[in-house]
């Protein structure tokens, strides 16, 4: 009966939010509807059973490497240095903006800090728990960054630069191939996890596979069908709502304040780093504002492809990014874990 209750919950919710163009519907409605039923009827046994986790996991690793395709890197490796600074400058910022919210606020420093990282927030999610932090407040800053991002987006584009409007047009749908290149991918990124040590490996083995694959125009390389990542995301959202309890609700309620304020000053400074590096790369100011939106990819995209912005580019810039701030997390974690933690000022 729970689980049910939990599975219509998530369903219409990914269905509203859909319909009134949500970010990540699907995620944020599994969040809610196990947040819902976490306080609703308390157990012990909370998140999902460690198999639909993994599976999950593998899953949206095997999107997330789709990413990595022959033109990306093209693109990166035309301005790599100038590219690679700025990267390395938006995770140094959501750094330091971690590391101030967890004075303001009092969180653990590896959960601000993944809470403030400005990229990948589904892997970033995905990967708190097993690297120390409270994947419920990370799940919740994060989900805060991409809202706030894809809300404005747009209209900063609209307003800042004219003749820019937003048509996100029709995502590609692997089908039947993009579903066997999935089980591919997962199984396969799964069956190495025993063998290669690697943090988080249940996300980050199957996305290496996927990426591989898809640089060397493997055959059957497909986009992961449309059904299965919203079941994917679904899940993560359930596996992070159900771990809720009453005290870590009023915890993200306090959060509020303070992450719209760093939210606000990250978005202020990625426009800084765009206004770098649009003469460095010879793109426009349009294209180097949405290359360093920090976060929203897919309606960062969409307002790429509907103006005159190098969308190759934007993707690009925004896929090494989220990369970056994968492959940083493990890193992050261990050094922040091993600082011994200060009190928030009174």
């Amino acid at each position: 009966m729970r689980w049910l209750l939990l599975i219509a919950l998530t369903v219409s919710g990914a269905l509203a939010g859909e319909a009134v163009g949500l970010p990540s519907a699907a995620l944020f409605a599994g969040m809610l509807a196990g947040i819902a039923v976490a306080l609703a009827w308390p157990r012990e046994d909370t998140g999902l059973p460690p198999r639909l986790r993994r599976l999950s996991e593998a899953a949206i690793g095997v999107v997330l490497g789709t990413f990595v395709t022959p033109s990306t890197l093209e693109e990166i490796g035309t301005d790599l240095v100038p590219i690679l600074a700025v990267t390395l400058a938006t995770l140094g910022l959501s750094v330091l903006g971690g590391l101030a919210l967890a004075r303001w606020t009092g969180l653990d420093r590896p959960t601000a800090a993944f809470g403030t990282i400005a990229g990948g927030a589904t892997g970033i999610i995905v990967m708190a728990r097993d690297l120390g932090a409270d994947a419920r407040m990370v799940a919740v800053l994060q989900y805060l960054r991409v809202v706030v991002v894809v809300l404005l987006t747009p209209i900063v584009a609209a307003v800042a630069f004219a003749g820019t409007s937003a048509d996100p047009g029709a995502s590609a749908d692997g089908g039947l191939q993009g579903l066997v290149f999935t089980a591919i991918c997962v199984v396969g990124g799964l069956a190495l996890v025993p063998r290669v040590r690697v943090p988080a490996p249940t996300l980050l083995l199957p996305l290496g596979v996927a990426a591989l694959l898809t640089v060397l125009d493997a055959p059957g390389v497909a986009p992961v069908p449309e059904l299965l990542q919203q079941l994917a995301f679904g899940a993560i959202g359930l596996e992070v709502g159900l771990r809720f309890t009453p005290e870590s609700l009023r915890q993200a309620g306090r959060l509020l304040l303070p992450a719209l304020t760093l939210i606000a000053a990250l978005l202020v400074a990625s426009f800084g780093l765009a206004l770098v590096l649009a003469p460095l790369t010879g793109v426009s100011t349009l294209t180097a504002y949405l290359a360093t939106t920090p976060g929203g990819l897919y309606a960062v995209l969409a307002v790429a492809v509907g103006s005159d912005a190098d969308a190759t580019f934007v993707l690009a810039v925004q896929v090494l990014r989220l990369l970056v701030m994968l492959l940083a997390a493990p890193l992050l974690a261990r050094r922040l874990s091993a600082r011994p933690e200060r009190s928030p000022p009174t």
